[in-house]
């Protein structure tokens, strides 16, 4: 029997999910069948007894929090950040968050360290998995928001201080921004497609940073990244980060490991299949 996985979100639109996890299971040679559930939030319960009988299934927004009580077991992973994007259907069904484990393979696979002094642009569910991550790290972290979001981060901060003892949290506006950063990190979706001619920082507040990563994977060149790359600086954009949290996945499902160099390939063919799927 064939095994059914999926990935469940609404709006969908153009996921790359049915194109990455295909990829990655012709890769592992453990064929199944991927497909793509639109789901509004008012059916998640009620359409969770099917999803139950699949092998395995992803969650995007807006479900990576309402999934939760409908689990047997979370992973320490899920547990930290509050968000389930990965759930195994076995006896139980278990929730995962490969987030973080993409983000930092991301960085591992461009050589940019996370090291230092790290500002996050953002204050929203990626950028708290990025907090947590550069905070475990040993980094000193400063929170750049819009003025809007100076309370939201405010919370954030007293979360994070609270769960990692000693960690050192700054928090500016990001018009406020100025100074030094070994890494500069976009946890926003400012720059994303169709709004591809807009940066979080000026090129001024740019110049300062020795790193940059992009969490916006479309379009493939952000201005941010364009910029950076300009100035000479080492920078990487987000589509790595969604092909290294799917690899993860498969590691859960399947206890598979991958070649980086194939990985490394997956991510310059999904590039190729975004803007195909853009340019309709």
């Amino acid at each position: 029997m064939q095994r059914k996985f999926t990935v469940i979100g609404h709006p969908l639109g153009h996921t790359m999910s049915p194109f990455i996890h295909d990829a990655l299971f012709r890769l592992s040679g453990r064929p199944a069948a991927y497909g793509a559930a639109d789901i509004p939030p008012a059916d998640l319960a009620a359409r969770y007894a099917e999803l139950r009988q699949l092998d395995g299934f992803n969650v995007t927004i807006p479900h990576k929090q309402t999934i939760i009580p409908l689990l047997d077991e979370l992973d320490e992973s899920a547990a930290r950040y509050g968000a389930v994007n990965v759930v195994a259907c076995g006896e139980k069904a278990v929730g995962y968050n490969t987030d973080a484990y993409g983000f930092l393979k991301s960085l591992e696979t461009a050589g940019i360290p996370l090291a230092g002094d790290v500002v996050l642009c953002g204050c929203g569910g990626v950028a708290r998995t990025m907090a947590y991550e550069a905070l475990l790290a040993g980094c000193r972290l400063t929170l750049a928001v819009r003025n809007s979001d100076l309370p939201a981060a405010g919370k954030l901060k007293e979360e994070l201080e609270e769960a990692i003892p000693g960690a050192q949290i700054g928090i500016i506006s990001l018009s406020g921004l100025a100074g030094t950063f070994d890494l500069l990190i976009n946890a926003t979706p400012v720059g994303m497609y169709p709004h591809a001619d807009a940066m979080v920082v000026t090129e001024e507040q740019l110049a300062g940073c020795r790193h940059v990563f992009d969490a916006v994977y479309n379009p493939r060149r952000t201005l941010l990244l364009g910029t950076a790359q300009r100035l000479g600086i080492p920078a990487v954009g987000g589509m790595p980060m969604l092909v290294w949290q799917a690899v993860r996945a498969h590691e859960i499902w399947d206890g598979v490991e991958y070649d980086v160099r194939d990985i490394q390939q997956l991510v310059e063919d999904s590039y190729g299949e975004m803007e195909r799927l853009f340019q309709k």
